[in-house]
């Protein structure tokens, strides 16, 4: 008997859903499928592949009435922001744009003596582990190129939104995906790791904490099986003295309150030059203010519950021992907030970077604020983290923000925006945010390996 997993659900603390664990014979039979069904898969023409895939995304999309509410009660994101099909969407038809020129061939030489030519071809067996807090295109950044590479893949997605991989994979299988080609599963972790290190898959994409990615890891040890992370993220914000300071309040402080500030690039730290300082707190807690923290079924609500009891519990944490080592909290406990998943979003000033509010990831709708003085003074604090993921630069001035972005040690620097993903560029991180990168042409480099030919011509 398996496991039970239950979504319980921030909305009421209720159990929304539940499901029962594959045994270990079981979930290798998943893999011996998935293993059996990825040649036959692999040889059909690209185009087919990206045809029968986007037909997939297609019917997610069919489903969005049903996937936003449904969201709501899984992890608490308010139906007013009608879900993530927009993005879903962008990212798997970018990647279906440039499958066959990254895909191609790389040709080398040919003439009368020799062919010479490096292939793309598919791992084999891609293992996805998604996370919840964008459950639909954290899992497809993976899933689209993976599929359209000639990978099949197996999905293990998080317990607190148990019900988006079964929805996923009835949809591929409906517009016609074969079902051994995309399989959703529900494992336990000793189920998980005993599967990878049994070599059960050929590549592991994994999303989540920074423990997560090392258990990931050490089940791989001495496989050779690549594994690919992104982890945790500490992502700053820089405002400098020439910025546009309305667009970087509104920006900065989306960025690190939207989905109740669970964002895998979402701002948990902010700096700006002391000539900017006392107007962009000013701005910033005055939209706060005006935020309606509620149930994400009712329209009005702009911030819901964050998605469990616990995670809410730690952001408490660090705000309640940084006003105890003297920041100040700038937004007054809101009606709603009942010391549960219901969190006053909350905005801290006076802050150190010997509060952990600052170090460690919140993960949460609270982002600190310092005051700066030059652009060293910045860096050196955005550089003073064991993450890195994004920062977000605002200046009108290009070539400065080049010369301050090749100093941050990060994955991706951003210019007068904050927290996207442009499906065109690598998503990568560096330090303890993982290693590896996902779309543009280098996530079809990662799932895939190159396969050299050195064809010597024989005369007549």
């Amino acid at each position: 008997m398996g496991q039970t997993l239950k979504c319980i659900s921030p909305i009421d603390g209720s159990v929304y859903a539940e499901r029962q664990t594959l045994s270990r014979d079981a979930g290798f039979a998943v893999a011996t499928a998935a293993r059996a069904a990825q040649k036959a898969w692999a040889a059909r023409p690209v185009q087919e592949r990206i045809d029968l895939v986007m037909a997939g995304v297609a019917a997610v999309g069919a489903m969005n009435d049903e996937i936003v509410p449904e969201l709501a009660h899984m992890m608490g994101r308010p139906v007013r922001y009608g879900g993530e099909f927009g993005g879903f969407n962008e990212r798997s038809s970018y990647m279906a744009e440039i499958a066959e020129t990254a895909l191609a061939d790389i040709e080398v030489g040919n003439d009368s003596n020799f062919k010479r030519y490096i292939k793309r071809v598919p791992h084999g067996v891609v293992f996805i582990v998604a996370p919840w807090n964008y459950p639909y295109m954290t899992a497809i950044n993976t899933l689209a190129p993976a599929l359209i590479a000639g990978n099949t893949v197996v999905l293990k997605h998080a317990t607190q939104t148990l019900l988006v991989g079964e929805r996923m994979a009835a949809a591929f299988q409906s517009a016609g995906v074969p079902a051994e080609v995309f399989q959703n599963v529900f494992l336990d972790h000793d189920t998980t790791s005993a599967l990878i290190a049994a070599r059960a898959f050929d590549f592991v994409n994994f999303t989540g904490s920074v423990g997560g990615g090392q258990a990931m890891e050490r089940a791989a040890a001495g496989t050779f099986t690549g594994v690919g992370t992104e982890l945790g993220g500490k992502d700053p914000g820089y405002v400098m003295e020439d910025a546009d300071l309305d667009a970087a309040v509104d920006t900065l402080i989306d960025g690190a309150m939207f989905n109740a500030g669970q964002c895998c690039c979402g701002i948990e730290r902010i700096y700006v030059h002391e000539s900017l300082y006392d107007d962009f707190v000013a701005k910033a807690v005055e939209i706060v203010k005006g935020y309606k923290l509620g149930n994400p079924l009712d329209e009005a609500t702009t911030m819901g519950p964050m998605a469990n009891v616990r995670f809410a519990a730690e952001v408490r944490a660090q705000i309640d021992e940084a006003v105890a080592a003297g920041a100040v909290a700038h937004i007054d406990t809101m009606a709603e907030d009942d010391g549960g998943a219901y969190l006053t979003p909350q905005i801290l000033t006076e802050v150190t970077h010997e509060m952990r509010v600052m170090r460690d990831e919140s993960f949460g709708p609270v982002v600190g604020i310092m005051k700066v003085s030059s652009d060293a003074e910045a860096i050196a604090l955005m550089n003073d983290s064991e993450f890195g993921l994004t920062a977000s630069l605002w200046t009108r001035d290009l070539d400065r923000a080049i010369r301050i972005g090749d100093e941050i040690e990060t994955g991706t620097v951003f210019l007068n925006r904050a927290d996207y993903l442009d499906p065109s560029l690598c998503w990568t991180g560096c330090k303890n945010t993982g290693r590896g990168g996902g779309l543009s042409v280098i996530g079809y480099q990662n799932l895939t390996r190159p396969k050299s030919y050195h064809l010597k011509k024989v005369a007549g």
